[in-house]
């Protein structure tokens, strides 16, 4: 009972077209051949040609581990540095400033814009900066 179900679930949430629309925007932006290996390709390809929809729940988690994959590969790269350093930094600067006193300094850590802008100042930073800021860290 709970195998069936799940297999329904899972076989609604990857179709043929979503599959397909998926690939083609990873060959556009140049993913599919450069980052996903050939037997992850393969295996894609295989279930877009066969299935009009996966019944097998086996498939389904390959197929899931590659979407995300694609998913985490055509995610911009400003996206991953506000998550990844964006985020932590503007952390770091807002428990600063409300050390010195700045009462409003508690919001800068959830502003979007200003982990945006932190993020956006850290990509651009020289390299030579950026060595000597993790050595004094």
């Amino acid at each position: 009972m709970l195998k069936t179900a799940l297999q329904k679930s899972v076989s609604s949430f990857f179709n043929k077209q979503q599959l397909l629309k998926l690939k083609l925007k990873a060959m556009r932006a140049g993913v599919w051949f450069k980052n996903l290996p050939r037997i992850d390709r393969v295996l894609f390809d295989l279930t877009i040609m066969v299935a009009d929809s996966i019944r097998s729940v086996t498939l389904a988690n390959n197929i899931r581990a590659i979407v995300e994959k694609l998913e985490t590969f055509l995610e911009s790269n400003l996206l991953r540095v506000m998550r990844g350093i964006g985020l932590q930094l503007a952390q770091k600067i807002s428990l600063i400033a409300q050390k010195w006193g700045n009462v409003s300094a508690k919001n800068w850590s959830s502003d979007p814009a200003f982990v945006k802008f932190l993020s956006v100042m850290h990509i651009n930073q020289h390299k030579l900066f950026k060595m000597q800021s993790t050595i004094n860290c």
